[in-house]
């Protein structure tokens, strides 16, 4: 097949760790002879040096025209948070032009690295769940206000805004172990309130032979801890998804091993790793591709519909994590970005 994806590397160690995903497209494209056509676009605090905006009209135009984008990472101390324009108002901008609503965010412990979470090595067996965060709604997109004195945050969802997101989470559920979990705070917020509603009269209506739980946003993030392999998909708000799924990557012994997908109705999609800039680590060819190509799994998965190629690389990176070739975030050694996806492109290749 052909496919032209968007690489927007951003800020700190996102320029590293896109070229390791472009080495493996093209390697994927190689082996499996589609054609794949990559084209980099600004985006973050770099295109605010260059251009003055974050999402430059160019890098938009590009996106649009793309099959699926691959971004790095934005944002970085260099960029103050209270400045006007900020990296993060670009991918903000861009999940809210592509029509982004749903992330998905695979959660799973690798055995070889579990002695990297401080959570017991017993509480993660089985640990394999989704978390499915509303991506363009609540108070990331709200009203706001500041005065010298006071500030403000409007978080605010229509039905349609929850419906819409529940209903890829309920989807996805039923192709898994057919258990949802939703998570908000309805016993003290009125949008909380709404979204259990809607949740409850969703699954009822649309996916009967789903299990349904409701869990407040502070026990589910004292149950990730403690019981993590009890749940499979999980489906919350922008802000409440943002926050457990960092704490979610403590399981998997690096935040450095998560990958995600931006999906709206159609197949295009923004992946990326979880993590953020880096910039301590920036330019020491030391950060960790591995949440990066396990987007690229993604993106082969969801956009371009190569489910087998997907598995490959899921099973590549597997083999290279078994393998010992960790980066300085999981062990000791330390090997770079480079030689660990080294060691992914040759477990592709031994798949022949």
């Amino acid at each position: 097949m052909r496919a032209l994806i968007a690489l927007l590397p951003g800020d700190g160690i996102g320029p590293e760790v896109i070229d390791e995903g472009a080495r493996l497209l093209r390697a994927v494209a190689e082996r499996s002879r589609h054609e794949f056509q990559l084209e980099k676009g600004a985006i973050g605090g770099t295109a605010i040096d260059a251009t003055g905006t974050p999402l430059p009209d160019s890098t938009l135009a590009l996106c649009r025209r793309a099959d699926a984008v691959l971004l790095g990472a934005v944002g970085g101390p260099k960029w103050a948070p209270s400045a006007p324009v900020r990296p993060e108002q670009g991918l903000l901008a861009l999940r809210k032009e592509l029509g982004l609503f749903a992330n998905l965010r695979p959660v799973t412990v690798h055995p070889r690295v579990a002695s990297a979470s401080p959570v017991k090595a017993e509480l993660l067996a089985d640990v394999d769940f989704v978390v499915v965060r509303e991506l363009t709604g609540g108070i990331y997109f709200g009203e706001k206000t500041r005065t010298a004195d006071s500030a403000s945050d409007l978080c605010s969802y229509t039905a349609d805004e929850v419906r819409r997101v529940v209903r890829v989470a309920a989807r996805l559920a039923q192709k898994r172990r057919r258990r949802l979990t939703s998570v908000d705070k309805a016993n003290v917020l009125e949008t909380s309130r709404l979204w259990r509603d809607v949740t409850s009269q969703v699954v009822q209506d649309e996916f009967p032979d789903l299990q349904l739980e409701h869990v407040l946003v502070d026990s589910c993030a004292m149950l990730l801890v403690q019981r993590p392999s009890r749940f499979d998909v999980v489906v919350t708000e922008n802000m409440f998804g943002d926050i457990l799924t960092d704490e979610a990557a403590v399981l998997a012994g690096s935040i450095g091993l998560l990958p995600s997908a931006s999906l709206g109705d159609g197949q295009k999609g923004v992946y990326e790793p979880i993590h953020g800039s880096a910039p301590d680590i920036a330019g020491k060819g030391i950060a960790n591709p591995y949440g990066t190509l396990l987007s690229v799994a993604m993106l082969l998965r969801h956009s371009l519909g190569l489910a087998e190629e997907a598995r490959a690389v899921e099973r590549a990176v597997h083999v290279a994590i078994e393998q010992g070739v960790l980066t300085p975030d999981l062990s000791q050694k330390g090997a770079t970005t480079r030689e660990a996806t080294d060691a992914v492109l040759t477990a592709l290749q031994q798949e022949r």
